[in-house]
């Protein structure tokens, strides 16, 4: 036994770093992970072809089980994507086209593969799309064998359901059923891959108790149900957010340069809750980070940007955008490398166009209000000075090492460059 109470070396770490919020069972799955290896899965909607930094603390759990010796299951919801989830959700998503839910499959298992060790070893990887099942479902099969178990008075009871009603917004009875599909994922999971833990956030928690029910009835198997906390940062802006929309974990979505930023932008109070949930630091590193004071904490910040940088796009990105910043912000370099870059055609720069539009061009803002309103309010710098007339031409003689630097406020900066 150790001071939290568990034995297995997951249950000791992942209490530690903050990853426990709820579990079904905490002494059997503590006293199953102390025997052996433990199968347990973690489902992910494909709702765009990238994850975001929403879904990580999902997926670093994922990555603490395989460094203790148990398999992670990535389930992706090709079957429950036509329907969605509803958990948390003022209104209905839209239904998506078989192409756009095969798009982004791909994109989500390119973000998973960037965290996780795939393969057939016992304590390896595997990627799981339940639509091998849910496409063959028949409708009367399923009440009969699923359905019985399932009591509405309890499903109306849960948060994700109740939030909606509250609203007076609605729930179809397609999204409805979500609970129903997502219970019968972990009944064929256990069934096909001896899957004996679901995982997922607090939102989750009513459906998870539900798999776990309908596993017990129907296969008279004890499984069990873990919750990890729903993440806010120190003040209460949701994670993974920023004014500027989610923070994407594939480069196609977000350049490297600004997926570090957004670490090194964290708030000092939650530098040493990031540095456990989202590196791989030790327990004893991320204590002494968390301790720094005063100016020392930036230090802490820029270690936790290219620790968690260097997981999800790799240390040599993740060096060369802590190498960009250093030059950007400490050496005050125009054309600092690893800044994102956009492409122009040499004839908008030749003829010259007014700043404003470059911002927006440049995908700085998205409208060209927005951009005036950046150089009225003294937010707009063009290769570190600031711009003072939202009407002034920028043009081919503003190049400085072949890139004009435009900045939005002082953490949002790209190269603009001819290609």
């Amino acid at each position: 036994m150790v001071e939290n109470g568990f034995q297995s070396s997951f249950m000791q770490e992942a209490a530690a770093r903050g990853f426990i919020f709820q579990c079904t069972d905490p002494v059997a799955l503590d006293e199953a992970m102390a025997k052996g290896s433990v199968a347990a899965y973690i489902g992910f909607d494909p709702t765009a072809d990238s994850l975001h930094v929403g879904s990580l603390i999902q997926i670093m759990m994922l990555r603490l089980l395989q460094k203790h010796g148990h398999r992670p299951v990535a389930l992706v919801g090709g079957g429950t994507a036509r329907i969605g989830d509803p958990s948390f959700r003022e209104e209905a998503r839209r239904l998506m086209t078989e192409e756009t839910i095969r798009t982004n499959l791909a994109g989500i298992e390119g973000c998973l593969r960037q965290f996780l060790t795939f393969g057939e070893g016992t304590s390896e990887a595997i990627l799981v799309n339940n639509a091998d099942w849910l496409d063959k479902l028949a409708y009367i099969d399923l009440l009969r064998d699923v359905g019985v178990h399932f009591s509405i008075n309890r499903m109306l009871s849960f948060e994700s359901v109740k939030n909606r009603l509250d609203r007076e917004q609605g729930l179809t009875f397609l999204e409805f059923n979500y609970s129903i599909l997502q219970s019968y994922d972990f009944r064929e999971l256990n069934r096909r891959h001896g899957v004996t833990l679901q995982l997922g956030g607090s939102d989750q928690w009513g459906n998870i108790v539900s798999g776990v029910d309908l596993v017990r009835r129907t296969e008279q198997k004890s499984v069990m149900g873990l919750t990890t906390p729903l993440l806010t940062t120190s003040s209460g802006a949701k994670m993974g957010k920023t004014a500027n929309g989610a923070v994407w974990l594939s480069e196609a979505r977000l350049p490297v340069f600004d997926y570090w930023q957004f670490w090194r932008n964290t708030e000092d109070a939650d530098v040493g809750r990031f540095l456990r949930l989202f590196t791989d630091l030790s327990l004893e590193e991320c204590a002494r980070l968390e301790a720094l004071q005063g100016a020392e904490i930036n230090e802490a910040k820029k270690i936790l940007a290219t620790e968690a940088t260097a997981l999800c796009h790799g240390r040599d990105l993740a060096q060369a955008a802590a190498e960009a910043a250093r030059q950007t912000f400490e050496e005050g370099r125009v054309a600092a490398a690893d800044l994102p870059v956009h492409i122009v055609p040499q004839a908008l720069l030749a003829e010259g166009v007014p700043v404003f539009r470059l911002f927006v061009e440049a995908g700085l803002v998205k409208t060209n209000g927005e951009a005036r309103r950046l150089v009225r309010g003294g937010g707009a710098r063009v290769n570190n000075a600031v711009v003072q007339d939202e009407n002034c031409v920028i043009s081919e003689k503003d190049m400085v090492e072949g890139a004009i630097r435009l900045s939005s406020g002082k953490k949002h900066h790209v190269l603009v460059k001819i290609g």
